[in-house]
């Protein structure tokens, strides 16, 4: 629906998501060429990608429509966070960090120190040291005030700070335009068993959405999305929902990296270990459980 004006691309959407594109050597299917990142298989090939995501980032911070219409998206947390800390790191003005404040709930004895309960990043939940500027996009982790459009998944852009709260503007949707002001609350993890405590973060229910993980992105629609695969995908459909949450061929990239000669002692004439060479796929594995579409 989204790619209902590239016929082309629409085909090839379905054909992935119902795991009908045809699959090459060890289960993989080929990406169009023309999507794909050229690598100069070195580790700034990141750097590529956003600049392909993000192109004048200097001239069109200020501008909200740019700033929600970008996103690049990735398998895991880990992968996100490095590209929302190259990406702050980018991005004009002051910084400024809101610290969490964190607790073990059934811990009387204090055996989890706040060193070791801040160092903690649970799946769902905004970081102990959440780093913003002015202007910059950030997303909503929780439902807050689903009516006037605070839910789990809103993208806004923040307009100030306050010591305990920040200004922010929703920008999609049609609520888009109004300011809000979210303070801090008390967030759990959604799995409970993550930890043999129960860990309680208070802390502003926000993230940068410079980049999300795919599943989170599942229901949106990116006009401009980068993809980042420093790992395949690992769940089903999770290719299909990367590819299609933009609306033409031309408005999405894709970054498959790939480690050469992975599990050998690369070293130098000093006997030292050399970062890791990289090399771009075209191919990537595409999970489909076929009898979840037709149960």
């Amino acid at each position: 629906m989204r790619a209902h004006n590239d016929t082309w691309f629409a085909d090839y959407l379905l054909r992935v998501g119902n795991g009908t594109e045809e699959a090459a050597d060890h289960g993989n299917i080929q990406l169009p060429e023309d999507i794909c990142v050229p690598s100069i298989g070195e580790m700034n090939d990141i750097e590529k990608l956003i600049d392909h995501v993000f192109p004048g980032l200097d001239e069109n911070m200020s501008d909200p429509n740019y700033m929600t219409c970008c996103a690049i998206l990735s398998t895991t947390n880990d992968n996100v966070d490095k590209i929302k800390l190259r990406m702050i790191d980018r991005f004009q003005g002051e910084e400024v960090i809101y610290h969490s404040f964190d607790s073990a709930e059934d811990d009387p004895y204090g055996y989890y120190a706040p060193e070791f309960l801040n160092g903690l990043t649970p799946n769902g939940l905004p970081p102990h040291a959440l780093k913003l500027k002015l202007n910059c996009p950030v997303i909503l982790l929780r439902n807050i005030d689903p009516a006037n459009g605070l839910c789990n998944g809103t993208r806004l852009v923040v307009r100030g700070f306050e010591r305990n709260a920040i200004d922010a503007e929703i920008m999609i949707g049609q609520h888009a335009g109004r300011r809000v002001f979210l303070p801090r609350i008390p967030l759990c993890p959604s799995d409970n068993d993550m930890f043999p405590f129960k860990f309680k973060r208070k802390q502003f229910p926000l993230s940068l959405s410079f980049a999300m993980t795919i599943n989170k992105a599942q229901g949106q629609t990116i006009p401009i999305v980068g993809v980042y695969l420093p790992n395949p995908v690992f769940s089903h459909g999770q290719l299909y929902v990367a590819l299609s949450r933009a609306t033409a061929k031309r408005n999405i990239k894709i970054l498959i990296e790939k480690e050469k000669d992975k599990g050998k002692k690369q070293t130098n004439k000093s006997n030292k270990r050399k970062r890791p060479t990289l090399c771009l796929q075209r191919t990537m594995k595409n999970i489909v459980y076929k009898e979840v579409l037709t149960s």
